[in-house]
């Protein structure tokens, strides 16, 4: 009877058969992970400036794209003090969903403003229109979860903001209201 046990690495899952002395990879993508070992998005943020400065602070780690995903999208995102999860927005057609794991965000709605902690979560159904981020008043670090699905043809208004986003074969162009350019 062959028993495969299973040995975590960093961000592989190797397969090693007792029989034999040689270790393979199980598959090409992993299996699991700790996901703060996720490593963290290069790029700080996709807004254009003056709007990408306004997100420092904030550290993503991507986890969907970790595994291959291609419907939604999931990070593990840090908001150190100060620090906001993105500008306040709305999708036309994408779904957003976060949890809380870690300290007390902010959460900026059209309904004001409401602190969250840990284990709570919200989400946001496209289409309303009800423009949302959360922000870190505290003087600790946040940590969250966010979800979001990938549907194409999404766009984000902005209300606080002179920005619109719209979703071009999976790329984000960023104009300002009146459709120009940034």
């Amino acid at each position: 009877m062959l028993v495969e046990a299973m040995i975590p690495c960093p961000l592989l899952i190797w397969s090693v058969r007792p029989h034999k002395s040689t270790i393979m990879p199980a598959h090409k993508l992993p299996i699991a992970i700790l996901a703060s070992d996720a490593p963290a998005r290069v790029k700080k943020s996709i807004y254009p400036e003056p709007f990408a400065s306004r997100m420092d602070g904030r550290i993503r780690h991507p986890l969907g794209d970790l595994f291959g995903l291609a419907n939604f999208g999931i990070n593990l995102t840090r908001l150190a003090p100060g620090a906001a999860s993105a500008l306040r927005h709305a999708h036309s057609t994408q779904d957003e969903f976060v949890y809380v794991v870690e300290g007390q965000p902010t959460l900026h709605t059209d309904e004001g403003n409401l602190l969250l902690s840990p284990g709570m979560c919200a989400g946001f159904k496209a289409g309303t229109g009800n423009a949302h981020r959360l922000v870190n008043n505290s003087t600790s670090d946040v940590v969250y979860l966010e979800v979001g699905d990938r549907t194409p043809g999404d766009e984000a208004a902005y209300p606080d903001d002179d920005i619109h986003a719209q979703s071009v074969s999976g790329t984000w162009v960023f104009t300002h209201k009146d459709g120009t350019p940034y």
